[in-house]
């Protein structure tokens, strides 16, 4: 069993800040590429940002120099910083962990809500 805990979403102006974590437990051999994906209402989800074991870096355009992902190993935590948020990034935020020998692991989703 592997768990996923999701905290940092919530209500913010255009233009300001939130920082999201994703802390993964339990039965973990080892974490290989850890992401962030988004779904608005209407919408297919899609991915925000990514980060891989060797540190790699991957980001949705809409979101690149905004946002920043970022992860701690020891923690088996991953980040995502984000920036200078618009109304369209309002959305369910998913954390994304792919490990080693277990698969792929969907955590519950926080919703973050930009105003204008």
């Amino acid at each position: 069993q592997v768990q996923l805990v999701e905290s940092g979403g919530g209500l913010v102006q255009a233009g300001g800040s939130l920082r999201l974590s994703c802390a993964a437990s339990g039965n973990i051999f080892s974490i290989n590429t850890m992401g962030w994906y988004r779904q608005a209402p209407g919408k297919q989800r899609e991915l925000v940002a990514a980060i891989t074991s060797g540190g790699s870096r991957n980001y949705a355009d809409s979101v690149k120099d905004r946002f920043t992902i970022s992860r701690d190993n020891a923690k088996n935590t991953v980040y995502l910083q984000m920036n200078t948020l618009k109304p369209e990034d309002t959305a369910v935020y998913y954390c994304n962990v792919q490990l080693t020998i277990v698969g792929t692991y969907w955590g519950q989703g926080t919703q973050v809500t930009v105003s204008s």
